[in-house]
């Protein structure tokens, strides 16, 4: 039986890193706009584009509702490039709706991740595990591998961020429309790789912190539960 609690256990960190992972890249992604509009004043999107901020901005929003599933066409008539036209193209429109499937993809495991956390509490439950012991040490050992997998992605982004990018495109996506000629499409010019890697960055930034505070909380729970232990023996 001690077996089937730590099996359940490290599932259960396991799928608490998921969600957290998930949850920090929706809220690098969709929090805060304003990192948008950073952003652009920081790669100089705007003379690129010929367009104003709130024209970037606006592109920007109806994308993000489009990436969510709040709108059903990735369509933005708006001011570029010195007339009023639509923002996106053909191979803009086939590329978001394929990277669409894959942030709400990410939504329905974050969804599964959390459904599985239930199940793995309700079975420690009725095998009266000691959860409080458990799962605090069994969530260090889902982190470790975690921080093992997490470090050697990092590496090589901060290495060479276009390769990870490159090689990110080719395992989820089995056709070239990714790649964009900046000359033709605009969503490119909106989108530069270092606005990826920003985000990138942030939501690392932002998962890292979330591992961290759980982190703490775990050990803080294994002190206590250890002086608890103490006491109960002497």
């Amino acid at each position: 039986m001690k077996a089937v609690h730590w099996a359940a256990g490290v599932m259960f960190g396991i799928s608490l890193i998921i969600a957290l992972l998930f949850t920090s890249f929706q809220i690098a992604i969709y929090a805060d706009l304003d990192v948008y509009e950073r952003g652009y004043r920081k790669y100089d999107v705007l003379s690129e584009l010929d367009m104003t901020m709130d024209d970037a901005m606006y592109v920007t929003e109806e994308m993000l509702s489009y990436l969510i599933g709040e709108r059903d066409e990735l369509s933005v008539v708006t001011d570029v490039d010195g007339s009023r036209q639509d923002f996106f193209n053909e191979q803009d429109r086939f590329h978001m709706a394929e990277v669409r499937g894959l942030f709400m993809g990410g939504l329905d495991i974050r969804l599964a991740a959390c459904l599985a956390m239930a199940l793995c509490l309700a079975l420690l439950a009725v095998t009266k595990a000691d959860i409080r012991r458990l799962l605090p040490r069994a969530y260090l050992l889902a982190l470790a591998v975690t921080a093992a997998i997490a470090a050697v992605i990092g590496i090589a982004a901060v290495i060479d961020f276009n390769a990870v990018f490159v090689a990110f495109h080719n395992v989820f996506f089995d056709n070239d429309l990714w790649i964009f000629d900046p000359a033709e499409d605009y969503m490119i010019r909106l989108l530069p790789e270092g606005l990826f890697a920003d985000m990138t960055a942030r939501t690392g930034a932002v998962f890292a912190v979330g591992l961290i505070i759980f982190l703490i909380v775990s050990i803080v729970l294994i002190k206590i539960m250890g002086k608890t232990g103490n006491k109960n023996l002497a």
